[in-house]
């Protein structure tokens, strides 16, 4: 199958080369990049050199269609909106890796990102590309769009708590570390490397657009609103997520009910990893242990003290976060093994 990513120059779409060139069902015919285009993608993405001989295209849908069944978006938000029901109209499945099309009621993009989103209509036609919470729906979708890195953390830790209904929905608190990768390619004059180096930033510590994926996508799934406090910090790494996750509940609530809620969602799930191992050199989920892998490592603590149960949730912002997640997407749209293309042990030491 012939896939293309338009927007490949960014670590996302850096991400989806090193991962699709060596996925056994694909060839990616179409890589395009308006600033790159005549250039050797291993110009731009060096860790690719001489494992692909492609070049950068300029984004021209049509020329795409004619070349691809499938293509990835990787642009930076609001752009997608724009070629997307182009590619759509042009009988192409599109999963978008972008923010616009994973917020179900068109009002949320003018509280959260500050626009009207241009074409509401296709808001219910996209599938929320999480395939551990929305396997059957992408399975039948022509449009698929990611969650957001720290959305993706925050919902896979808390997602299976809130489906057996034992903690308190109205109060969610989310503090999740993320690398500096996340700010994407674009250099920024607070991305400097004096500005970032040896820093731990709360660079939203209210108000991230993330939050309103976390609590679309844990209210649908618990059948009543969820609030969720979030906040962001940008951590002295390149790339990983670790999310923080205080949870409250009544008091009932005992290590092994926890256990058995987690084991029963995650049961056969191929990048969900329980961490909590007392004996091992890192014995709950640190990012460390994920990088440049498809997992997200899970592991939990009870607060006997407050009825707290703290849930922490790490993975790789650009693979688990990103690109490994779409490629899950991909898979599932077409019919492929899942784990193809994806299982990528963590790289050690790093």
């Amino acid at each position: 199958m012939k896939v293309g990513i338009i927007g490949g120059s960014g670590y996302g779409g850096g991400e989806l080369l090193r991962i699709l060139l060596f996925h056994q069902n694909v060839e990616v015919s179409a890589v395009t990049s308006r600033p790159y285009a005549g250039e050797f993608v291993f110009r731009v993405h060096p860790n690719l050199r001489g494992l692909t001989q492609l070049k950068f295209v300029k984004p021209d849908p049509e020329a795409i269609a004619n070349t691809c069944d499938l293509v990835f978006t990787s642009l930076p938000h609001g752009a997608s909106v724009k070629f997307v029901p182009l590619l759509l109209e042009l009988g192409l499945k599109v999963i978008d890796l972008g923010a616009d099309f994973r917020l179900k009621d068109p009002k949320d993009y003018e509280i959260w990102y500050g626009w009207k989103h241009e074409r509401p209509e296709l808001l219910e036609r996209a599938v929320f590309g999480l395939p551990e919470l929305h396997r059957d729906e992408i399975k039948n979708a022509d449009l698929v769009a990611c969650p957001g890195c720290m959305a993706n953390a925050s919902i896979l830790g808390l997602a299976p708590l809130i489906k057996a209904g034992v903690v308190d929905r109205d109060r969610i608190v989310v503090d999740a570390k993320m690398g500096t990768s996340g700010a994407g390619a674009k250099p920024t004059p607070a991305g400097h490397h004096p500005e970032k180096y040896n820093s731990i930033r709360a660079y939203k510590p209210v108000g991230h657009r993330h939050t309103a994926e976390i609590i679309q996508e844990l209210s649908s799934l618990g059948g009543k609103r969820v609030s969720v406090s979030f906040s962001a910090h940008s951590v002295n790494m390149a790339r990983g997520i670790l999310a923080t996750i205080h949870a409250f509940h009544p008091g009932d609530l005992k290590e092994p009910d926890i256990w058995r809620i987690y084991r029963s969602a995650y049961q056969g799930e191929p990048f969900i990893r329980l961490v909590k191992d007392r004996k091992a050199l890192h014995g709950l989920p640190d990012p460390k242990n994920v990088m440049g892998s498809n997992f997200c490592d899970i592991g939990f603590e009870l607060d006997p003290h407050s009825n707290r149960l703290v849930v922490l949730s790490a993975i790789d912002n650009l693979v688990k976060g990103a690109a490994g997640t779409a490629v899950h997407c991909m898979n599932i749209m077409m019919g492929f093994d899942e784990r193809e293309g994806l299982m990528l042990p963590p790289l050690r030491p790093l």
